[in-house]
């Protein structure tokens, strides 16, 4: 989506993070084979690990004031797409009966960080953290996107990531998150139900995102077209656990899945996006 240039996008709260070293985890695995393996809570924490790590350095992306800036640079469409998050779900939330507070951070970090789930690198992939509350991304993992698994990219793409995570904070404040966490794997386990969901919030906010306006009333982002659509499927179709499978190890295995297949992430994404946040009840679903 394109943000409109004198949008006011500096209230999203994004905070950049970096390292002189990285931190040494362990294994061979890509961002994406890393992905699909992840059970905790069924969000995107595996290859969490410890190892000695040098200070980071954290600072604000104050630069990042104007939809103009989201346009023309990503850890600015970052900012951008948080600004646009925190006020939906402002709305959004007490419609579903949710006492809606945002994340404690969202996090850029390059190569390593530190969390309140343990350590991360960048092979993680994004991920929401429970215990601190903050979104962590690496917004190299975009490029991994594109060129590993042929997502067409393109800013939505970018976004409909965060709204994701974001969607996982919802799922968090709802006591979701906790009630799921059973470690069963498969394509109805609760683990795939919490991502599918996450899918269809994320849907829910592109679908509303260029009739969230800044504090003066100027929506953040422009209507979406077809082509962006088609760019945020690209990007879940990416993530499929069939999909990453397919590519990594040269099979699929079903009972293995945590974050669903690429036609049902794809699926959930437009129930969002055609039915609002109120169709995403993926734990009543007979059929995902």
């Amino acid at each position: 989506m394109t943000f409109n240039p004198n949008s006011d996008i500096g209230g999203g709260r994004v905070s950049k993070r970096g390292r002189n070293t990285g931190i040494a985890v362990g294994g061979g695995l890509g961002v994406i084979a890393l992905f699909v393996i992840s059970q905790f809570l069924g969000v995107d924490l595996t290859g969490l690990v410890g190892g000695g790590a040098a200070p980071e350095t954290e600072s604000s992306l104050e630069q990042c004031q104007t939809g103009a800036d989201a346009n023309e640079n990503v850890e600015c469409r970052m900012v951008g797409a948080a600004a646009s998050l925190d006020a939906y779900w402002a709305q959004e939330g007490p419609e579903l009966g949710l006492d809606y507070v945002g994340p404690q951070d969202f996090v850029l970090f390059d190569q390593a960080t530190t969390t309140g789930c343990g350590s991360a690198s960048s092979a993680t992939g994004p991920f929401y953290c429970p215990p601190d509350q903050t979104i962590y991304i690496d917004v190299s993992f975009y490029d991994e996107l594109r060129g590993r698994f042929g997502s067409s990219g393109g800013p939505l793409a970018e976004m409909y990531v965060v709204a994701h995570e974001w969607g996982h904070h919802i799922q968090n404040l709802a006591g979701i998150l906790e009630r799921a966490q059973d470690g069963q794997t498969g394509p109805t386990s609760n683990a795939v139900r919490v991502e599918l969901q996450a899918d269809c919030f994320a849907g829910a906010w592109a679908a509303n995102a260029s009739e969230v306006p800044d504090e003066s009333g100027t929506p953040f982002l422009q209507p979406i077209t077809d082509a962006q659509i088609a760019d945020a499927l690209s990007a879940a179709s990416a993530v499929g656990d069939d999909r990453i499978q397919e590519a990594t190890q040269g099979q699929v295995t079903p009972h293995s899945f945590t974050h669903g297949s690429s036609e049902q992430r794809q699926r959930w994404f437009l129930t969002g996006f055609q039915q609002g946040a109120g169709a995403c009840d993926t734990f009543s679903a007979s059929q995902l």
